[in-house]
C-alpha cells in the first residue's frame, strides 16, 4: 500500500480514498492510454526501421515498399486511437 501511495501522490490528498471513483477513472483512462499506446508505438517503430533496411538493400522496390509500410503504420496507428477513445471513455462517461 506504501508503494502505492508513494507513486500517487493524490491519492494521499483524497485521504488514501482508493474507493473513490475519480482515483479510479484516473488510473484506468491512464493505464488504457499507456498500454494501449505502447503497442502501436513499438510497432510503428519497428515496421518503419525494416521498411528503411529493405529500401537499402533494394532501393528498386521503393513503391511497393512505401505502399505496404503506410498501409502498416495506418493499421497500427487505428490501434493506437482506440487505446485513445476507450481512455476518454474511461475518464468522462463511465
Amino acid at each position: 500500500m506504501e508503494f502505492l501511495l508513494a507513486f500517487l501522490p493524490f491519492l494521499e490528498l483524497t485521504g488514501g480514498a482508493l474507493n473513490d471513483p475519480n482515483v479510479g477513472k484516473a488510473l484506468g483512462a491512464g493505464l488504457a492510454m499507456g498500454l494501449g499506446g505502447l503497442g502501436p508505438a513499438l510497432a510503428i517503430g519497428m515496421l518503419v526501421g525494416k521498411a528503411m533496411e529493405a529500401l537499402g538493400r533494394n532501393p528498386e522496390a521503393r513503391a511497393s515498399i512505401q505502399t505496404n509500410m503506410i498501409l502498416g503504420v495506418a493499421f497500427a496507428e487505428a490501434i493506437g486511437i482506440y487505446a485513445l477513445l476507450t481512455a476518454i471513455i474511461i475518464a468522462f462517461v463511465v
